[in-house]
């Protein structure tokens, strides 16, 4: 039987240069390029006030580089992006071997706020400096996306109050009967366990009191009717998809034709697609031409949208709900 080399596939001790490991014409070199000579970062640093005490932070450059190289590569989770640090040799090059903690990664990710809108904007210029966007044809889309808070918590003010009310009547009875239970007899475990319900329905129904001082007005959608709530994300929805109800945003994004550029992107907290299709139109105003065609699904048809896009003189191609009955292909 013939003999070959060996094959290691195990771990292994090797002297590794680290700049070696990010290749010219990769995602990753475009990225470290990018995020270390073209970015305006200083925002990110001005957050830092450890110029002369207080422990090293993590460079925000390192951070903002693991977590787009993480992304393009599907992982979306802090706890995968830690371990990808620490065991994948191309997330360690990239980021010196730093090996940040995944609540630093999430709490980054949480804290970025309008700089990450700062941030797109800077690499839009870029791809547009470098004639990436072609203009031709943008298209729009949308997706559900859900969100960490529970749709149970969704409500009217009136729902909430009704709530409160409600467990402020059953806190009444509980300490009602706790009295008549103390004279009586002396403390056992099923009084204990009503002592402990009856403070949980307290703290309940004070946390919706201090809601409602809050958030004295209801959320309103964008004909003025009364949209729910959500004691956990206030600016998330209620909204149904394909697979179910969920609490979270739809997000919408605005792609140019030539080379998948994103132009715009955006999450909303409603799930009503035509109320979303204008604002990302102008939105993308500064990349269109008098000759930029624009198309969206059905989702975002509307005799509004129609009249609006017309009177701006937007070349755009929307169809209606009943397209696919009228055309060949897709008759049974």
């Amino acid at each position: 039987m013939p003999r070959y080399k060996p094959v290691h596939k195990g771990l292994k001790l090797l002297p590794v240069d680290f700049d070696k490991q990010v290749q010219p014409g990769s995602f990753e070199y475009a990225l470290c390029y990018l995020v270390d000579h073209e970015l305006d970062l200083s925002d990110f640093h001005a957050r830092y006030k450890n110029d002369d005490e207080g422990a090293p932070a993590f460079d925000p450059a390192v951070l903002i580089k693991i977590v787009l190289l993480a992304y393009s590569r599907g992982i979306v989770s802090s706890r995968r992006i830690e371990a990808a640090c620490r065991e994948n040799m191309l997330f360690i090059a990239v980021s010196g071997d730093s090996q940040p903690h995944f609540t630093t990664i999430a709490a980054f990710v949480s804290e970025m706020g309008d700089l990450a809108a700062k941030l797109f904007g800077q690499v839009l210029t870029i791809c547009d400096r470098q004639g990436l966007i072609g203009r031709e044809l943008f298209a729009i889309d949308g997706v559900k996306l859900p969100s960490n808070a529970g749709k149970a918590r969704s409500g009217t003010r009136q729902d909430y109050q009704h709530q409160a009310e409600k467990m402020e009547r059953a806190a009444e009875k509980l300490l009602a009967k706790h009295r008549v239970t103390d004279s009586n007899s002396p403390e056992g475990a099923e009084a204990l366990r009503e002592a402990r319900q009856l403070a949980g329905l307290q703290k309940e129904a004070q946390k919706l009191r201090d809601w409602l001082a809050t958030h004295p007005e209801d959320r309103k959608g964008a004909r003025g009717a009364v949209r729910l709530s959500n004691r956990t994300d206030n600016e998330s929805a209620k909204m149904a998809t394909s697979k179910g109800v969920i609490q979270g945003y739809t997000g919408v994004a605005a792609v140019d034709e030539r080379h998948q550029i994103v132009v715009e992107a955006q999450a909303h907290g409603t799930g009503s697609e035509q109320e979303l299709l204008l604002p990302v139109v102008e939105a993308t105003a500064p990349y269109r031409t008098g000759n930029t065609i624009v198309t969206a699904d059905a989702g975002y048809h509307s005799e509004a949208n129609l009249k609006h896009l017309a009177a701006q003189a937007v070349d755009a191609y929307l169809p209606d709900n009943g397209y696919r009955k009228r055309d060949a292909r897709y008759a049974d």
